[in-house]
């Protein structure tokens, strides 16, 4: 078989109160999300939060299934956005909690109504913290700027790195030197970087190095510090005490109230996406898997990233004699999972269970070739499903017209 250069997640399995029958008896494509896995992620960060007196919000890019705001709520400060429709959800499905957005660019003829919304503005360059700052301290906002502290910390994901050469993520120290004037840092509250992604906190240590060298100075003004999002908290292998550290020496450094913005580590290993197999069919001595999801329309970092997602009884690992290529249904050529081993050989209507597929999925999902979107369904503590959308025909061509 043709060799596809994917990583691989652990798969930590079914919850042990969840029989597999469970996920043989809904139908297929559709995701399912456990709300006793995103309540362990949540005491985690809570308990985070408590320690060492940071504040924990959710970045919406990474899960926006509101139904599950409640939930999370009594766990996390608030929410993180990337636009206005993002700080809208946040706002009104978890009401009461703080609303943070920060955008490349803001529009014109959208700003007045994000003003409604976030509690919190960070602004992407200089000229756009000039342009709509005051207005945002007029309204009684509080304001904060993206720093870039050119330090990469990632191998491999040049798509994900904010500090990659010609990056438009963050202000330079050298572009603030030449534009940031007294009366502009005044309608500073804060500095925001982020520059991680799905990494250990020894990322976020040599990223704080980088943000004092640049920056240490400008720190001493600010109220708050926000460190993004990218760390992988609630992994069963993350380096919490050296987190806990670089959060203690900010406060203690510059007397700042430090935020962080997970997205992964909420949802991290709370969903599955639940598929079957349409066909079997062969190439050579592949034999490949034809799925009813699709990688470009239902998990499209596994493209991007790219990764091969865990998937329950099977590994890429070649200990079995079962090998099968798993691919979409769609008339995209590349439309492939990846390269995996069962234990059985597969066959039409078999069940293929996808795991940690809360995150990156449901907020991304697209109609590409007409496909239907997956319903999304809850896990409830005691092991039962309860359907919560009911997606069709009309998801797709209210898209494209009227």
């Amino acid at each position: 078989m043709e060799e596809l250069t994917c990583k691989m997640i652990p798969f930590l399995g079914l919850s042990q109160y969840v029989p597999e029958q469970l996920f043989q008896s809904i139908p297929s494509p559709c995701y399912v999300i456990d709300e006793a896995r995103l309540q362990a992620n949540g005491s985690c960060l809570a308990a985070l939060a408590q320690r060492t007196g940071c504040r924990i919000l959710l970045a919406q890019k990474a899960f926006s299934n509101y139904n599950f705001y409640p939930l999370l709520a009594s766990y996390l400060a608030g929410t993180e956005a990337s636009g206005l429709y993002e700080a809208r959800l946040g706002w009104e499905e978890m009401n009461g909690k703080e609303v943070h957005v920060f955008c490349a660019a803001y529009r014109q003829d959208e700003f007045e109504e994000l003003l409604q919304y976030a509690d919190h503005i960070v602004f992407n360059s200089i000229h756009q913290l000039k342009k709509f700052g005051p207005k945002g301290k007029k309204y009684g906002k509080s304001l904060g700027l993206r720093i870039n502290p050119e330090r990469s910390t990632q191998e491999g994901h040049a798509i994900y790195d904010p500090c990659a050469p010609g990056s438009r993520m963050g202000v330079t120290r050298a572009v603030w030197n030449q534009e940031m004037d007294e009366e502009t840092l005044s309608l500073l509250d804060g500095l925001h970087f982020h520059t991680l992604c799905e990494q250990n906190s020894d990322a976020l240590e040599l990223t704080l190095q980088a943000v004092e060298k640049q920056f240490g100075d400008v720190l001493s003004r600010m109220k708050w510090l926000n460190m993004g999002g990218g760390h992988h908290i609630t992994r069963q292998d993350y380096d919490i005490e050296k987190l806990e550290e670089c959060i203690r020496y900010a406060q203690s450094q510059w007397g700042v109230m430090v935020y962080l913005e997970p997205g992964e580590a909420v949802a991290l290993n709370a969903g599955y996406l639940v598929s079957r197999v349409l066909d079997v069919v062969e190439n050579g001595n592949t034999k490949i898997a034809v799925l009813d999801v699709s990688a470009a329309c239902h998990m499209p970092d596994v493209l991007e990233m790219p990764y091969c997602p865990p998937i329950y009884k099977a590994s890429l690992e070649e200990k079995t004699e079962h090998p099968y290529r798993l691919a979409g249904p769609t008339c995209l050529a590349g439309d492939v999972i990846g390269d995996y081993f069962f234990s059985q050989p597969l066959n039409e209507g078999d069940l293929v269970l996808f795991g940690d597929m809360a995150i990156y999925t449901t907020c991304k999902n697209n109609t590409f070739n007409g496909m239907p979107l997956p319903n999304i369904w809850k896990l409830d503590p005691q092991g039962k499903l309860f359907r919560l959308t009911n997606f069709g025909y009309d998801e797709f061509k209210n898209r494209l017209g009227r």
